[in-house]
This record gives structure tokens, sequence and C-alpha cells, in this order.
């Protein structure tokens, strides 16, 4: 065999090899590639995460600033901030106010009528790890859900049945998306003021209470 016949032998065996390792081959190559969506990964939530956003919510009785959770709520927070910023939340009211559980708002007119110009329902962001503590804020909505608009509640206290616990129409639970951070004390009031049945609806103060202003911080 002479010196080129050796050499086309070694180039076919190592050809063979490099066939039946492919895995090996492949493993070796994999590393490199996966290595650019990781170092994306750790680039982009650097460029793209939006900051939390600070809202001042007016209201007749006093002052409540919020802490809407950007990261991990992004579209329930633009949901509410779009309201906001449309200015659809202003002469809206708490209409259900109950102590050791909640203050909803933000559909309601004074005489008890849907305010009208609601965006469409949003997707369940309940299984975002956060939970229904005092203090926090969260989507109301009907028992389908996914059908949050632009009603809201605060948490009095801990309602930790709130909380999602599977992907189920009776699991999803309510979706928090920020919390107080100056004003619990108004929070308090309302939960504490007369109530009555009104227009179909139980636990309606009887002094109504109005949100006079939301703004961006």
């Amino acid at each position: 065999m002479n010196k080129f016949e050796r050499a086309c032998l070694l180039i076919f065996f190592a050809a063979i090899g490099l066939t039946a390792c492919g895995g090996g081959s492949t493993a070796t190559v994999t590393p490199t590639t996966t290595a650019t969506p990781a170092a994306t990964a750790t680039v982009t939530p650097t460029a793209t995460v939006t900051p939390n956003v600070s809202v001042l919510l007016e209201t007749s009785i006093g002052n409540i600033v919020l802490d809407i959770d950007m990261l991990n709520a992004p579209n329930t927070g633009q949901n509410f901030l779009a309201y906001v910023d449309n200015g659809y939340f202003v002469n809206t009211i708490f209409h259900r106010v109950i102590p050791n559980f909640m203050v909803q708002g933000g559909g309601l007119t004074a005489d008890m009528a849907e305010k009208p110009g609601k965006s469409a329902a949003i997707a369940n962001e309940a299984n975002n790890g956060l939970q229904n503590n005092r203090g926090t804020l969260a989507m109301a909505r009907t028992t389908d859900p996914h059908s949050a608009t632009s009603q809201f509640f605060i948490n009095h206290v801990d309602n930790l049945f709130l909380n999602h616990t599977s992907e189920t129409t009776a699991g999803w639970g309510y979706a928090v998306f920020g919390k107080v951070t100056s004003g619990i004390e108004v929070v308090d009031a309302m939960a504490l003021v007369p109530v009555e049945n009104n227009s179909g609806y139980k636990n309606v103060p009887v002094d109504t209470i109005t949100i006079t202003g939301a703004s961006r911080l």
C-alpha cells in the first residue's frame, strides 16, 4: 500500500469515527450554540425589564401611594397604568368595603352605574408568586379567571385563600400586581365606614368614597 492509499484509508476511518460519534461531536458544539442564548438571556432582562411604577391614588378620604410591580405582573401593571394615564379612574368609587377582607373600586360611578370605556379583559397573572397579603393590590374579576378589566381591590388583611393554587377555574386565584407604600391608614379607614345595600350591591359605603385623581409619581 503506497502513501497515497494509506492517507485515503486514514481519511476514510476518520470520517467513520465522526459519524458514529455524532452525538459526541454535537455535544461538543452544543454548548457554544446554547451559550449565545444564555448570554442573551442574561443581558435581555437588564435591557427590557420595566422598573416598578409609583401611582398616587387620590380619594375623598385621603391619598394612597401604590407601587406597581412591573417585573412580576407586567401585563396587569400595564393594564392598570393605562387606566391611570387615560383618566378612567377619576370619579369612580370604592363601591365595596369589607373590614378584615378588602376594599374594592375602580369600576362604578357614584350612581352605582358601570363606568363606560373599559378595555378588553386581561389574562390572569395570579401565578406570578405574589401573595394576597395585607396592603397588596390585586385585580377584581368575575368567576371567569380571565375577566379582569378595571376594578381592583386592596387587601385589608392577609387573604391567603385568594392566592393561585392551580390553573383551573377554581384555583387561578386573584392576581396581585402591586402594594400600598403609603396611606395604608386610609385603607383602614375605608374598611370601617358604615355600609349599606345599594342598587343590587352589598357593602356599599353610605357616604361615597370617590377616586378624585390617579397619576404616576
